[in-house]
């Protein structure tokens, strides 16, 4: 992929002026579509405050004539604007009309395309930040090989020039964005508006999965995502009146420098341990930092965690493990761990942060393996590891 220069993007901006589309970049996104008369906001009356029972990071209102109101605090806020319909007139300037049907969508969130799945609307994914090797989800893989998604470069050096040729009428970016301001700056320039998405801030992991609801509204399959996320809520929602287990779990990967890798007890991992019923080891664990991990010796990881009565390694930075071998050659302290010697050993898949809809099954894969030593292999995200080779 070519990387532009300075200079083709000010060509490019140029070009865009020249034909009046430097505030859309599609179909009813157009100055013909702008120009359209809609309602005066004033006269809309709110439908209903869709309910959100876990996640605290978005609010989505319904208008009367199908408008959607979607409030991204720090991010933005969104109209939704119906399919021939016109942008309301009055509208508070600081509110980005989104012209549906939303369906050339550049998507530099990783973690949301498995909103797009579960909803059953890749094909709705025209542009990617990710090539073909960098998914897991096995549906963004197959729409990149037949070519009817595009890689159109990472979210901190886009294609600019593929991105206005492909007529993209969105662009959902994570929170990384803000360490590439001038990315988000030269996107709106060219008239996509971007919407920085924030599942990844809500404490409960439940609310993670509720963000299916933004991907909803967007997408125009709101009912079919409440349906989805009350689903997934109703699997979990027995466990959490269950009384806990009492065991220990600690949840980690080691780096290639030898330090080990722990969720902060704030985190949302520990959080599902909990859910699950059991107990994350190091509860009070806090760095100050804004990241929810922090690194720490293998000494202290061994003083914090020799006792714990399950280990689940964290394979999604340095691949799979699969045989008790493999977790050995990380650490050789390790075989002293009592979870090694009782071979309560665990690894989740390489696919679990790519697919936040699977928080629900993952907090059921915890119990198993908490009340179940030799859980079964219908596990959805979690394997257990072998004293024998490669399962």
């Amino acid at each position: 992929m070519r990387t532009p220069t300075k200079k083709s993007i000010c060509l490019l901006l140029l070009f865009a002026l020249a034909l009046g589309l430097l505030s859309a970049c599609d179909k009813g996104q157009g100055p013909t579509a702008k120009a359209a008369a809609g309602p005066d906001w004033s006269t809309l009356t709110v439908r209903r405050q869709v309910p959100l029972t876990n996640a605290d990071q978005f609010s989505l209102t319904e208008y009367d004539r199908g408008y959607i109101l979607l409030d991204i605090p720090t991010s933005g806020r969104f109209l939704i604007v119906p399919e021939e319909a016109g942008v309301p007139r009055g509208l508070d300037v600081d509110v980005v009309p989104l012209y549906a049907p939303l369906d050339r969508i550049y998507l530099a969130a990783t973690s949301a395309m498995d909103y797009f799945r579960a909803l059953d609307s890749i094909d709705r994914v025209r542009l990617s930040c990710l090539d073909v090797n960098g998914w897991y989800i096995e549906e963004a893989k197959a729409a990149l090989q037949s070519g009817s998604m595009l890689f159109a470069g990472k979210y901190s050096a886009p294609d600019y020039e593929l991105i206005y040729a492909e007529k993209c009428d969105l662009a959902i970016e994570s929170t990384m964005i803000y360490h590439s301001p001038a990315v988000k700056e030269q996107l709106e320039k060219l008239g996509v508006p971007v919407l920085v998405e924030r599942s990844s801030y809500e404490e409960d992991p439940l609310g993670r999965m509720e963000w299916i609801k933004v991907y909803g509204a967007l997408l125009g399959k709101l009912p079919e995502a409440e349906a989805l996320f009350a689903a997934e809520e109703q699997a979990v929602t027995p466990l959490l009146s269950q009384p806990k287990n009492g065991k220990t779990v600690a949840f980690f990967y080691i780096t290639t420098t030898g330090t080990v890798n722990v969720r902060k007890s704030g985190d949302y991992v520990p959080k599902m341990i909990e859910m699950a019923g059991g107990r994350y080891v190091f509860d009070d664990l806090d760095s100050g930092s804004a990241l929810s991990t922090v690194n720490m010796t293998m000494e202290s990881f061994y003083d914090g965690a020799k006792n714990a009565d399950i280990l689940i390694y964290n394979s999604t930075i340095d691949g799979e493990l699969y045989t008790v071998e493999d977790l050995l050659q990380k650490s050789a302290l390790l075989k002293d761990f009592k979870a090694v010697q009782s071979g309560d050993l665990w690894c989740t898949g390489k696919n679990l942060f790519q697919e936040p809809m699977g928080v629900g099954k993952l907090i059921l894969d915890i119990h198993r393996v908490l009340t179940d030593p030799d859980a079964p292999d219908e596990l959805t995200y979690l394997h257990k590891l072998t004293a024998g080779g490669k399962g």
